[in-house]
């Protein structure tokens, strides 16, 4: 069974899970998710590594950042993680980050490189948003405002999937979009603007000396593998993986993939 802890960071209690013993790896969630949703690269990746599965603040059992909503940013989150593995008493890791998560994953590379080993994106981007994808995100806050959470993520969360894999799993994409109910709809908007007001970071992956794992798929239409392949020559050391018949969420739709592409890439650097 995992271990359940939590901390408290900006007066928010911050949950996570703490999965086997080994090389500390560092899963982070994506919007409008929790930790849970690593649930096949934990239950396999426990078994060589330990495993910290955090759920960000205002997800999961974690309570939202105390800022105002539209002044949240991006290097709030990594600097939650950050004192997260200052209670673990962790110096070297690697953290992988789908999505938001990957854009966390880069902040906290930038703020604190003695700390990482490697790290990865997984379905994620360096790029900053285009001002298109900034007024999708002002339209997404205000949706939330209008019509809650739940309803939000029941509108989104089944587009992140192929059509063969939504028709094929419809009560786990359900049990995901259930999730919505407990989310806090002030915590999804501080995600977003978090993550609408970050930087492009293509400079920080051009100066890493530590490898960069990619990871995406030929049908996401959230990070498209065109903006992806137009990166992973950025780093000096970059590992990439392109997932067949995958859109958004690999870690379920090429579970046993994903496990082995991770697995591989910690064993190489790590």
């Amino acid at each position: 069974m995992p271990e359940t802890k939590s901390i408290l960071y900006n007066n928010a209690e911050i949950f996570y899970e703490v999965h086997g013993n080994g090389k500390p790896v560092i899963l982070l969630h994506g919007f409008a998710e929790t930790g849970s949703v690593w649930f096949n690269q934990t239950n396999y990746l426990k078994n060589t590594f330990k495993v910290i599965v955090p759920d960000l603040p205002g997800y999961g059992k974690s309570t939202k950042l105390n800022i105002e909503t539209a002044k949240v940013k991006i290097d709030d989150y990594a600097d939650c993680i950050y004192a997260l593995l200052n209670e673990e008493n962790i110096k070297s890791c690697t953290i992988l980050g789908h999505s938001m998560g990957g854009y966390i994953t880069l902040s906290f590379s930038a703020k604190h490189p003695e700390l990482l080993n490697a790290f990865g994106f997984v379905h994620s981007t360096a790029f900053t948003d285009s001002e298109e994808k900034k007024q999708n995100r002002l339209h997404g806050i205000q949706m939330i405002e209008n019509y809650g959470c739940y309803a939000f993520v029941k509108s989104t969360t089944p587009n992140l999937f192929t059509q063969k894999f939504k028709d094929e799993n419809v009560a786990a994409i359900n049990k995901l979009v259930e999730q919505g109910k407990s989310f806090n709809k002030k915590a999804l908007q501080q995600s977003y603007y978090a993550m609408m007001n970050r930087n492009d970071s293509t400079a920080l992956l051009k100066n890493s000396k530590i490898p960069v794992l990619f990871i995406a798929g030929n049908q996401d239409t959230v990070v498209p593998v065109n903006d992806v392949l137009k990166q992973v020559h950025i780093p000096e050391i970059a590992y990439f993986h392109l997932l067949n018949n995958v859109s958004h969420m690999g870690m379920w739709e090429a579970a046993q993939k994903v496990n082995e592409y991770v697995e591989d890439f910690i064993n190489d650097v790590a």
